[in-house]
């Protein structure tokens, strides 16, 4: 194991994870698609199976394809006195940049794939809004504070409870599959405030791929809100680390 492997690791899985949950949403929200208007339960879904791909796909590194995961893990692993994100890498500062800077190449590369296979389907769709919202999210009512704390939650629901899954005994022969649950649980009870991006990367990787590729009509890419899902799940995710540290053995 060494930072190579990790880093296609995380690139890879979040690749996955991004191309199949963009791709949910281009199904849904762009005009002459077989899934189109779908519906948010659909989005959910997607994006839960999203996330369970992405994760069997980068099991040698931990999975985390998810800045947020990374550093909460960082803050509760070393808060426990662990040393290793997996057995032969440690907790450091290149080890965290290069799990972060994996996750931010995979993101973008999974919304270019993403991209290339609902083509047509963009070049078709007159709203703008709509080829934005495949790449990123959006919130339903724009309040950059209140859709902070959206993110914030929901970010800590999913760091909190996948640490949980250590405390609480869950079967390593489910594997990937309690996440999918997870994911598909917050999309449905948080989601619709803001879209649920809890995850930096996978907002800010497709928005600079929004902003890059050659989109027919594809208008601005909303850069003024750009900063809430990366920061919101940032902030959620260490606090989801700090607080499992005192909560989860005491509940587990």
């Amino acid at each position: 194991m060494n930072l190579g492997v990790i880093f296609l690791s995380e690139m890879v899985g979040t690749a996955m994870l991004v191309l199949l949950g963009c791709g949910v949403v281009a199904n849904v929200a762009l005009i002459r698609n077989k899934g189109h208007n779908g519906g948010f339960l659909m989005v959910n879904i997607g994006w839960g199976l999203a996330v369970f791909a992405g994760v069997i796909v980068s099991y040698a590194s931990g999975a985390h394809i998810n800045p947020a995961v990374t550093l909460g893990l960082t803050a509760n692993f070393l808060g426990k006195g662990e040393t290793e994100f997996v057995p032969g890498i440690p907790i450091d500062g290149a080890s965290i940049a290069t799990y972060i800077g994996a996750q931010m190449v995979g993101a973008f590369l999974g919304a270019i794939f993403c991209w290339l296979a609902y083509k047509q389907h963009f070049d078709e769709e007159p709203e703008a809004a709509n080829k934005l919202g495949v790449f990123s999210t959006g919130p339903a009512i724009r309040s950059y504070g209140w859709n902070l704390v959206t993110e914030i939650i929901g970010t800590f629901v999913l760091v909190f409870v996948i640490l949980g899954f250590g405390y609480g005994g869950t079967p390593a022969e489910l594997g990937a599959i309690p996440v999918a649950f997870l994911v598909i649980a917050i999309g449905a009870s948080l989601g619709g405030p803001t879209g649920y991006a809890i995850n930096p990367a996978r907002d800010l990787g497709p928005r600079i791929a929004h902003a890059i590729l050659p989109i027919k009509g594809k208008g601005g890419s909303d850069w003024s809100y750009s900063w809430v899902p990366v920061v919101g799940p940032i902030i959620g995710g260490l606090i989801a680390g700090w607080s499992a540290l005192a909560l989860l053995p005491v509940l587990g």
